[in-house]
């Protein structure tokens, strides 16, 4: 009889916990579904950064030498598109998987098995879309922002499965965001009311919604471009009636509220980080809720400021530029907010703070050459140009990505258990601060000399600063290859995290009024 019993519960281990393979395939656990996010953006990282180098490989100086421009173009495009739905949106959901649940108390996700499948469906996409790069004529050529008709008349077959993949992308996001949104809305704990949420799980909620609304958007400006390309509709085609200036209003709909999909986040993790190293309470909590707010609602109010050289009417130029200077306001008071939480703090600087200061002050940087963009008549001649480059991807690489990785090492204790490596941390934040600014504060001045962005070749006066500006390249993407080192030593093993993870590391206690802040996964300390 007990041996019967023996093999029954050997029988229900193997059922509740399968190994291997298994595990992860079918798992509904918020955490391995949320690592599986994270390694999977890693990956997509990599693969995105290695086409960036080839890009900056052609561009290490004039004339064309390693590529033809078709296949520039595939990587500009795929670069582009891998980096936004593969590198930034997946590593921001892995988080949220992983740490929406802890902070709010709940047991795990709310809809733990469409959790799995908006994780599963992900791969496939982003193979479908790699797999069109090797397709006969190539991938897709007309920038990740597929105007018309570029993407409708002159692109070549491969089109339908970027169609295809991107559908599967978006469909990956609207189930993550459903997710999140029921999950914070039904399975918070008992007294956690909504002013009383993490400011991660506040800007992640505001982040759902607009996902919700904006992904459709997409999905309905790839359709149309499918049925103009194979089904001989004419949407985007003016010989049948239709208006390419149309698809960028519709694209852009969808594209500026992405770009704070993107950044929403971003704002939460630090806004975690800093009062932590601080050693203070966030300054300002209800103004960061609102701020965050004001920021989504605004977005869908600030599309065509990307087309003020499309020749609008003046009236909307006007509208479309002071719109878009009105979001700088409530920017302004999160940076505020963030100087004023370390303003007299007890602060120490771990690599994850020093990750949080450099995304205060470089996606600063990034934010003030957008208020340059948005200024009507200047855009007409910074349009197109490097400073645009420039200007996104201080927002996107130092914000966003900056921002992923300070969360990543603020987190990894909790995650593993084990302490990272510390000094190998900073060598990889220095390593990355000097290059990424010695490979994008350069694009600022070709950009303005008027260097048109995405062409392989260049005028000879742009070629020193375009060498600096691709040695700053490939010296940023080899320094992400010491954050991997960093994260497969700590997931190995190492020091042994505590329970309060940054008190241990810091050799500092919490001071009584200033309390650790009250979500960090602990108990605080009793507030007299």
């Amino acid at each position: 009889m007990s041996t019967m019993t023996d093999t029954h519960d050997d029988h229900d281990d193997h059922d509740h916990k399968p190994t291997g393979i298994t595990r992860w395939l079918y798992t509904t656990n918020h955490k391995d579904i949320g690592t599986m996010y994270l390694w999977f953006s890693f990956t997509m990282f990599l693969i995105g950064g290695f086409m960036a180098m080839i890009i900056r490989a052609e561009l290490y100086q004039p004339g064309l030498q390693i590529i033809d421009p078709n296949f520039f173009n595939q990587m500009t495009t795929v670069h582009g598109l891998i980096m936004v739905f593969g590198a930034v949106m997946p590593a921001f959901v892995g988080l949220a998987n992983w740490l929406i649940p802890m902070m709010i108390g709940a047991p795990d996700m709310a809809l733990p098995r469409m959790n799995n499948w908006s994780f599963w469906i992900l791969p496939f996409a982003f193979s479908i879309l790699l797999a069109s790069l090797f397709m006969e004529g190539g991938g897709p050529n007309f920038g990740w922002t597929f105007y018309a008709p570029l993407s409708t008349t002159y692109s070549n077959d491969s089109t339908a499965f970027f169609i295809f993949s991107v559908h599967i992308m978006g469909m990956s996001s609207i189930m993550g965001a459903i997710n999140v949104i029921v999950t914070i809305f039904n399975m918070r704990a008992p007294g956690m009311t909504f002013m009383k949420m993490p400011l991660f799980v506040w800007t992640w909620l505001i982040t759902a919604f607009l996902l919700i609304a904006v992904m459709p958007v997409l999905a309905g400006t790839v359709t149309m471009m499918l049925t103009d390309k194979y089904f001989g509709t004419s949407f985007f085609d003016a010989a049948g009636g239709g208006d390419p200036v149309m698809f960028q209003h519709i694209f852009w709909f969808f594209g500026h509220p992405e770009v704070y999909i993107m950044i929403l986040p971003a704002f939460g993790i630090v806004s975690e980080i800093i009062p932590t190293f601080a050693r203070k309470r966030l300054f300002g909590y209800s103004s960061m809720v609102y701020a965050t707010s004001s920021i989504a609602l605004l977005s869908f109010i600030v599309w065509a400021h990307h087309m003020l050289t499309t020749g609008m009417p003046v009236a909307a130029e006007l509208f479309f530029m002071y719109a878009t200077m009105l979001i700088s306001v409530p920017t302004g008071v999160k940076v505020f907010n963030w100087v004023a939480t370390m303003w007299k703090g007890s602060m120490t600087f771990e690599t994850p703070m020093l990750f949080a200061l450099a995304f205060v002050i470089l996606f600063t940087i990034g934010g003030f050459s957008g208020l340059m963009l948005a200024i009507t008549p200047a855009d007409f001649q910074y349009h197109d140009t490097y400073f645009v480059v420039a200007h996104f991807h201080y927002v996107l690489v130092t914000g966003a990505i900056f921002s992923i990785m300070a969360a990543a090492y603020y987190w990894l204790p909790k995650w593993t258990g084990h302490m990272y490596d510390e000094k190998l941390g900073k060598t990889h934040f220095w390593c990355s601060l000097i290059s990424v600014n010695v490979l994008f504060f350069p694009m600022h001045f070709v950009g303005l000399a008027g260097m048109p962005r995405r062409i392989p070749d260049y005028a000879l006066q742009f070629a020193d600063f375009n060498k600096i500006i691709s040695i700053g390249g490939f010296a940023f993407g080899l320094s992400q290859l010491i954050f991997l080192a960093v994260v497969i030593k700590c997931i190995r093993g190492g020091e042994k995290a505590t329970d309060r993870v940054w008190e241990g590391a810091t050799g500092l206690e919490w001071e009584i009024p200033s309390p650790a802040p009250y979500h960090t996964f602990s108990t605080p300390p009793e507030i007299k």
